[in-house]
């Protein structure tokens, strides 16, 4: 299968979209991310694809636009995807703890970690908002993209 990708301008540094040919987004990454994907030599560079989602990441950036409406498609283990849906019931502005997204899979308090492991592994940065997750003291931990990162989009968020 083919990877299509196009690379935008945002405030957190340029963002690596990927997406099947359909449009629908499979990877959104950032420059120096832990996991992050790097433009394959069989990738077709195709914008048109991205229209929406550049619609949308503009509008989140400029704070006119608190959830994402755009076709994801990320693979990884049955766990994995259900931690990475769970991300999707954090609203904007508002954050959860490792332990909380552990409850709402019906995972058992010892599967925090296995939940952070998935969370840090998520494919599809800002969108899938791995950001609002915290440690259960309040903590900011870990984030793929940077703890500098994770700072700008909550306060982006009013949090």
């Amino acid at each position: 299968m083919t990877t299509y990708h196009t690379t935008l301008d945002s405030p957190v540094g340029d963002l690596l979209l990927t997406a099947d040919a359909s449009g629908t987004l499979t990877s959104l990454s950032v420059p120096g991310q832990k996991g992050g994907r790097t433009v394959g030599p069989d990738w077709r560079h195709a914008p048109e694809l991205f229209a929406e989602a550049e619609r949308q990441l503009t509008a989140y950036f400029a704070g006119e636009l608190k959830e994402f409406r755009l076709p994801l498609r990320a693979s990884g283990t049955e766990f994995r995807e259900k931690v990475w849906d769970a991300l999707d019931s954090v609203p904007y502005g508002t954050t959860a703890t490792y332990g909380e997204i552990a409850a709402r899979i019906g995972a058992s308090r010892v599967a925090v970690r296995a939940v952070g492991g998935a969370i840090g592994a998520n494919p599809l940065l800002i969108v899938r908002p791995c950001h609002r997750v915290i440690g259960a003291d309040g903590s900011l931990t870990g984030y793929a993209g940077g703890l500098e990162r994770k700072v700008q989009l909550l306060t982006l968020e009013g949090r």
